[in-house]
């Protein structure tokens, strides 16, 4: 038996309520567990997001070294417009990629708090052909 096993992602934030709100909303969540100063959020699939407060939290500014990304949330979709349809809707916003002159595998965003999180095309499921 494991020492220890998979906790939770936590992302610090001044208004952990609202951010919840972007997350749950996004992944679809109806599992809600609130305190004066966390709120957690758990998907259908068992994926858990904390939302923690800190009054003087401030958003990474990745690429910029200062206060710059510690870590980051990846998503799954096969419809990555209208993942960023839906993202833009609940207040989130595009970060600038690289490449922007075809279909990209994998884009940037923020969170209405700053966070940053990537949404990437799932691997296909047919065989490999060749």
């Amino acid at each position: 038996m494991a020492l220890v096993t998979a906790g939770v992602v936590v992302l610090d934030c001044a208004e952990p309520e609202k951010l919840a709100e972007f997350y749950r909303e996004l992944l679809e969540a109806d599992d809600v567990d609130a305190s004066a100063n966390r709120v957690e959020i758990r998907t259908a699939d068992g994926f858990r997001l904390a939302l923690r407060r800190d009054v003087n939290a401030t958003a990474p500014s990745w690429p910029r070294p200062e206060n710059s990304l510690q870590a980051h949330l990846e998503f799954v979709t096969d419809d990555l417009d209208g993942v960023e349809r839906r993202i833009v809707s609940l207040g989130g916003r595009p970060m600038e990629s690289g490449d922007s002159s075809g279909p990209t595998e994998e884009r940037g965003y923020a969170d209405p708090a700053g966070h940053s999180f990537t949404v990437r095309r799932g691997v296909p499921t047919a065989p490999k052909q060749g």
